[in-house]
Parts: structure tokens; C-alpha cells; sequence
């Protein structure tokens, strides 16, 4: 063996990815090995917490908290326990996966009728107790899959320091976003729309600026992954296994010839980089947004009275509350625009030269980290388990910036 290598490492390797939301770039990934044992402690909380529903529910008394606090204990205990044993990949066996899947749907199916037999004599299956834990169930599959809890996390890490580091993002980013909103916010229209509109509606309008903002972020990443892919040379290798449990490989080994081929991504792991951009594209865009509500409504509560609200809107405006003279219109109002700048700082972000150098090419790095990371992980792990790299399926060819991946 030309390095110094084993399986631990190539562990290591896998959890980092884990970690960092990025779970489908291991080789092999399954259901059976990786997802269901990193599932088993969000499914053994909704079976205690079902369970403990039936103890408040059926009984009652000192015997209903007693019984609740040795389940909450022993719910506790398990999620450590549980944590822990997913942590280590364990390969399940197809018995054992049909064991806990069985155990899991017994659950909404049993519990239920027990609670009404003992509360009221009379036991029935309810649907919804079975709609909500299959609900659940293929949350939690999808969830695990693609790294989301980890995402969310790195995700608000990342907000934090947006927030610390605000002045700057905010003086680069608020000029050109007023320059393309201030006028709509002193149009009469607008504020007679936002008078009405409930907030359920302006809830689906933001909505509807999100998707736009996930759907550009898909479309760029498709473009940018041929080149990034490309870009796997030693210094490159070496610079992005920093930090990582593959830093003290010697890299010139692992890439002997110069450097590595690309192996191709299919598509759960081309969705996953792009779970990986849109949460942080979607996080820095959030921190612009409530800057951008944060001025309007300062320049609402400045520079439009009541009386002139009134005027625009062709009516008394709804007001926050009683004596508090903040019509509910500003605040819609604010909101709106704020989601619109939002979603155009991540559209040019994206696009323009200067905003992409400043905003968009160091989440891009990120990308490219974790492709590198990647490549040097599956050299590795060959070298350890010859033969055994799970065969990629490529993306078409015209699906990733019109030409193979792997070439």
C-alpha cells in the first residue's frame, strides 16, 4: 500500500460529509447502512412522544407522571444511545431493517386504539395517527438523506456571521437593491394592495420569491459543476483537505499521475450540492431582506403619516394596534419589497461580475471544497476497499453544463 490508509479513516472521511451536509457524495450510500441508522433516534422521539400522548391522555394522576418522567428518561437515554450507534455507519441486514420499520408502523396502529380502550372502553385505528407517522417517516428519509439538519445548522453559523459582519454585507448590497425598489414603495397601488392582502397571501408571495431564488440557484450550479469538477489538481487537493480527517494524507501519493480523474455525480448527489448553495444563498439573501425591512419601516414611520396612508390607500389603513399608529400596509409593505430585493440580490449574486466576486464565489468555494474533498476520498477509499467504489451513474450529457462530467 503506497500510503498510509485504512478503513477508520475512510470512516472518518464519510462522517465528515455527514457532518457537513453533504451525505450522498459517500460511496455506496444507502438506506440500509447510512440513512436508517441516522433515522432511528428521530423515530424513537416520535414513538416516545406518541406514547407519552396515551399517558397524559388515559391516565391520570400521580401514576400518569410517574410513568411519563421514566419514559422521558428512558427516551433520553435512547437518543444518546442511538446517536451514537448511527454515528458508526452500522450495516443493517434486510431483517433487521423489515425488524424496524415493522416495530415503527406498529406503533400508530397499536397505540391509538390502546389509548381509547383504556380512556372510554372502546378501541379504533385512526388515520390520522397513521397519516402523521408515515408523514413523518419519510420526512425524517428525506431529511437523513440529503443532510439537512446539518445544512441547517451550518446554515445559521453562517447567518450569525453574515450578522456580525452586516455593515459591510449591507453597504454593498443596499445601494442597488433601494436603487430597484424605493420607487415601488411610494406607489399608492401598493399600498392600497397591501391594505388588503392577508398575510397568508403575502406568506405565498414570499414564498414564491424563494422558489425563484432555489430554481436560479439550480440552474447555476448545473453550469458551474463541469468547470469545478475539472479543477482537481494537487494543490487544489490539498488546500480542500484542510480541516478534514484526509489532511495528513501525502497527496502526491493519492494522485501519483497529477491530477485526479473526476468521477461523474449522478443526480441525488448533484441535489444535495444544490441543497448545499440554496441553504446558503438563502441565508445571506436572509440577511439582506431584514435589512432591507429594517429601512422601510424606518422610512415608512418617518415619512408616511397616517393621514397619508389614508390618502394612498383611499380609506383608514388597518392598524398594528389601538393607539400605536403604524398601519399594518408598512409593514406588508416593507415585507414585500424586502423579499423582492432578497431575491434579486441572489439572482445577481449569481450573475454579475462584481456581485458574484463579492457574494456568490465564496459560497461556490464550498462546492468546490467538498468536490475535491470527494475525489480524494474515493481514491482513498480504492486503495483500502479495491473494487469496492460503488459505481457512479452520470447525469446526461447535456444536464451539467452541456458536456460529460467526466472527461
Amino acid at each position: 500500500m503506497p500510503i498510509t490508509a485504512s478503513r477508520a479513516l475512510v470512516r472518518q472521511a464519510e462522517r465528515w460529509f455527514v457532518r457537513h451536509g453533504v451525505p450522498q457524495m459517500i460511496a455506496g450510500y444507502d438506506f440500509d447502512r447510512h440513512i436508517l441508522p441516522r433515522m432511528l433516534p428521530f423515530l424513537a422521539v416520535v414513538v416516545v412522544a406518541d406514547l407519552g400522548w396515551v399517558i397524559l391522555w388515559a391516565l391520570d394522576g400521580t401514576v400518569a407522571w410517574v410513568l411519563l418522567s421514566a419514559l422521558v428518561a428512558a427516551g433520553l437515554a435512547g437518543w444518546s444511545a442511538l446517536t451514537r450507534f448511527g454515528r458508526r455507519l452500522p450495516h443493517f441486514s434486510r431483517p433487521a431493517m423489515i425488524t424496524v420499520l415493522v416495530a415503527y408502523a406498529v406503533v400508530p396502529v397499536a397505540v391509538p386504539p390502546l389509548a381509547l380502550w383504556l380512556h372510554d372502553g372502546r378501541a379504533s385505528i385512526t388515520i390520522t395517527s397513521v397519516t402523521a407517522f408515515a408523514l413523518l417517516l419519510v420526512a425524517s428519509w428525506l431529511a437523513t438523506s440529503y443532510g439537512v439538519v446539518p445544512l441547517l445548522r451550518r446554515a445559521v453559523r453562517h447567518a450569525v456571521e453574515d450578522m456580525r459582519n452586516s455593515v459591510r454585507l449591507q453597504g454593498r448590497a443596499l445601494p442597488l437593491l433601494l436603487f430597484v425598489t424605493l420607487f415601488f414603495f411610494f406607489t399608492g397601488e401598493l399600498w392600497q394592495a397591501m391594505n388588503r392582502l392577508p398575510w397568508y397571501r403575502l406568506g405565498l408571495v414570499l414564498t414564491l420569491f424563494t422558489a425563484v431564488t432555489v430554481l436560479a440557484a439550480a440552474g447555476r450550479l448545473r453550469d458551474e459543476i463541469g468547470r469545478v469538477e475539472q479543477d482537481l489538481s494537487r494543490e487544489r487537493l490539498s488546500s480542500s483537505c484542510q480541516r478534514t480527517p484526509l489532511a495528513s494524507l501525502p497527496i502526491e501519493e493519492v494522485a501519483p499521475d497529477g491530477p485526479l480523474r473526476p468521477v461523474p455525480l449522478h443526480g441525488r448527489q448533484v441535489g444535495n450540492l444544490l441543497l448545499m448553495l440554496a441553504t446558503r444563498q438563502l441565508v445571506q439573501a436572509l440577511v439582506v431582506g431584514v435589512g432591507l425591512f429594517v429601512f422601510f419601516l424606518l422610512l415608512g414611520l418617518i415619512v408616511v403619516q397616517p393621514e397619508t396612508a389614508e390618502q394612498w390607500i383611499g380609506e383608514p389603513p388597518a392598524m398594528l394596534a389601538d393607539g400605536l399608529p403604524v398601519p399594518l400596509a408598512l409593514l406588508r409593505n416593507a415585507a414585500l419589497l424586502a423579499g423582492f430585493g432578497s431575491m434579486y440580490f441572489a439572482v445577481t449574486s449569481m450573475s454579475d461580475v462584481e456581485h458574484r466576486r463579492q457574494f456568490f464565489a465564496p459560497i461556490l468555494d464550498e462546492v468546490e471544497r467538498t468536490l475535491a474533498v470527494r475525489a480524494v476520498y474515493l481514491a482513498v477509499r480504492e486503495i483500502v476497499l479495491p473494487g469496492q467504489t460503488a459505481p457512479q451513474v452520470p447525469l446526461a450529457t447535456d444536464e451539467v453544463a452541456g458536456t460529460p462530467t467526466g472527461h
